[in-house]
């Protein structure tokens, strides 16, 4: 960074932090005696509790059939509920009952699953519901279920669903695309099925010991009702409706989204429990345990793309939390990975944890360029990935907060070994070079750049955003690129219309991030398996021997043997390389003096419940 616009930063922080921006200059008027002696004067009405935070990339919608972003799943799985969730305190990470009575009921060998659902549950009202007070019940997870099955919706989750192998849904599905006709919701299925008002039962091919993961996912399984989604035809991204804490006030696409209580949520305490040995957790719980639940009365979310501005907003109070500090203010915010002086003497608060997570970019298996399964085209693949210095990455734009990564095996997940290495992670500009010359992809015109075996012009395309923190991430791959010899033009473009292009097979390379939502280390394996191209396989890799394994270790329990079938996956993914793992983030969050009971959870996404903030704190 220029070292001008370094101090000038750090003095802009430093005058933000002592003087915020957002001072209201309004005071209490003094109270008027009462016009007679007897009348006592009146409470004055508690402020709102109001979480404002912003995201850095735009939502596409809260349809729980739709979505695969983080931030649009984030919004959804605090207005929708899954019949589990995770205690948000526990490290690591424990599942435990939300709407269901209690844990699932697991029999036949991990192939039956029995969730009970606790009475008197209620969705937030909604004209759809004919002015009565609607009850969940079991019949809405079977409904809700179904709709990711439903071919209309092009579910990005169905995958999970689908390789669980729930008896009868794909075979349904299958059948409603054959004849081109809905979806038949009604037609019950051998594999899932209401068997009470409150009580549903799955049915699997195959044993599947961590299904139930699934169900803790209130952005995928989060109960809708089928008179909201029949009542807005094709409108379920913009109007959802659901049993959680919140529910959503207002939306400017790509701007702000705004959520407030739901005045029907039940008597939820606040009964979380932390490890042992976590002070941190223990004197949340402590201060916390027992309160009703949402501690919060108004959630308000911008969409500011631009770091800098991201970043003074939270300086002047205007938003009280910084979820996820910006690489370039890494230097300035926490020096050798400590809270600076000057943030610490007023107040603001850091955690900073590894994230369960990846960022990388894909190679389309199927584009002419750099797709396919000829050894030369697995050589340019190759040849791209050792060329990419990730510890630049990691140094340069990252400051320090993230780690290389060796495989797409995420921290914080069973499976994860900290200390795999592969050449997925290794940086070889020589070897590179070699590989490229040995398949004839050498300079043939004389323009200076490396062109294809038959003498075309190699050209890589990459789609990426416009925004400072990416331009440094693609300046990155671009010297690296240029160092041997091949050519890259970026195509900058808005985030949201990117992914839907992505899952449209449009794009030659896109660079994307992707998070854990449960421990299990498998279902990122997902991004491999030839069955779920069109959906979560957005490079298109086919690989018999991948799809083998894939489908072996879902069936086996945690242990070092499915740790060993995940590797040998790992090593074939990375001998053909549709995917350049780049590095697993370190996340630093920063809280504002007022804010209280923020810890990031590995998995949760469901969090706004937990924090409370403190109004007596909160710039005057």
């Amino acid at each position: 960074m220029n070292p001008t616009l370094l101090l000038a930063l750090a003095t802009s922080l430093a005058l933000a932090c002592g003087s915020p921006a957002a001072q209201s200059t309004n005071s209490a008027s003094a109270a008027q005696p009462a016009p007679l002696p007897k009348v006592l004067p009146t409470q004055a009405a508690q402020p709102l509790k109001v979480l404002r935070y912003a995201f850095p990339v735009a939502e596409t919608g809260f349809d729980p059939a739709q979505i695969s972003d983080l931030y649009s799943r984030t919004v959804a799985a605090n207005i929708f509920e899954a019949p589990l969730t995770y205690d948000y305190l526990a490290r690591p990470a424990q599942v435990k009952p939300q709407t269901a009575a209690a844990l699932p009921e697991i029999t036949e060998d991990g192939k039956r699953f029995v969730f009970r659902i606790r009475p008197g549950i209620y969705f937030a009202d909604d004209a759809a519901f004919k002015g009565q007070k609607r009850e969940l019940t079991a019949a809405d997870y079977v409904y809700s279920l179904k709709r990711h099955y439903d071919p209309k919706y092009k579910s990005p989750s169905l995958f999970q669903l689908e390789n669980a192998k729930i008896l009868g849904l794909s075979e349904l599905r299958k059948k409603a695309i054959a004849e081109k006709a809905p979806f038949p919701y009604d037609t019950e299925v051998a594999g899932l099925r209401a068997l009470d008002r409150y009580a549903f039962e799955i049915r699997l091919a195959q044993p599947a010991p961590r299904f139930h993961y699934v169900f803790a996912e209130g952005s995928v399984m989060g109960a809708v009702a089928r008179e909201v989604i029949e009542a807005y035809p094709d409108k379920a991204m913009a109007h959802p409706v659901g049993t959680g804490p919140f529910r959503l006030v207002d939306w400017k696409r790509s701007a702000k989204i705004v959520l407030e209580r739901n005045p029907n949520y039940r008597d939820d305490p606040y009964d979380e429990a932390p490890a042992a040995g976590d002070k941190d957790g223990a004197a949340i719980a402590a201060r916390l345990q027992g309160r009703r639940l949402p501690l919060v009365d108004r959630i308000e979310i911008s969409i500011i793309e631009e770091v800098q501005p991201r970043w003074l907003t939270f300086l002047n109070g205007e938003h009280d939390l910084m979820d996820r500090l910006p690489n370039e203010f890494a230097s300035v915010a926490i020096p050798n990975n400590k809270l600076a002086p000057n943030l610490a003497k007023h107040g603001i608060q850091m955690e900073r944890v590894p994230l369960s997570d990846f960022t990388a970019f894909y190679f389309r298996m199927d584009n002419p360029v750099v797709g396919g399964y000829t050894p030369d085209k697995v050589a340019l693949r190759r040849a791209i990935s050792l060329a990419y210095n990730a510890e630049e990455e990691v140094r340069l734009a990252r400051r320090g907060q993230a780690i290389v990564a060796h495989g797409p095996v995420m921290p914080n997940t069973a499976s994860f070994d900290p200390k795999f290495r592969s050449e997925m992670g290794t940086f070889d500009r020589a070897r590179a070079i070699a590989l490229l010359d040995m398949y004839g992809y050498t300079d043939k015109d004389g323009d200076g750049w490396r062109d294809m075996p038959d003498g075309k012009p190699l050209v890589l395309e990459y789609d990426t955003l416009g925004t400072s923190d990416y331009r440094e991430l693609d300046e990155i791959l671009k010297k690296n690129l240029d160092a041997v010899g091949i050519k890259i033009v970026f195509r900058i473009g808005k985030w949201p219309e990117q992914l839907k292009a992505s899952r449209a097979g449009k794009l030659m390379m896109w660079g994307f991030g992707l998070s854990a939502s449960s421990p299990n280390s498998g279902p990122v394996l997902d991004r491999g398996y030839s069955k779920s191209i069109g959906q979560s396989n957005l490079a298109a890799f086919r690989n018999a021997k991948f799809d083998e394994l894939y489908e072996k270790q879902n069936v086996m329990a945690d242990g070092p043997e499915r740790d060993a079938v995940i590797r040998e996956a790992v090593r074939i993914w990375t001998a053909y390389m549709p995917y350049k793992i780049r590095t697993h983030r370190i996340g630093t969050d920063l809280m504002q003096p007022w804010l209280l009971g923020y810890m990031r959870h590995p998995n949760a996404r469901e969090f706004w419940r937990y924090i409370d903030v403190d109004t007596a704190k909160l710039p005057k």
